[in-house]
């Protein structure tokens, strides 16, 4: 599963989360996928500029 869909997907539990117990869990695993969406992001860009001709 792509991360983005992953992403999607806890969003939309997050929604229909009842139970505060479950929101707290679902928050965590949406940092958790956030960060390390980000941290892809981040190398990808880093990749760009170590690439471009100086």
């Amino acid at each position: 599963m792509l991360l983005e869909q992953h992403l999607e997907e806890l969003q939309a539990e997050l929604r229909n989360a009842v139970h505060s117990d479950d929101r707290r869990e679902i928050e965590v695993e949406l940092e958790l996928v956030r960060a390390e969406l980000a941290m892809i992001i981040a190398e990808q860009e880093g990749f760009k500029h170590a690439e471009a001709p100086g």
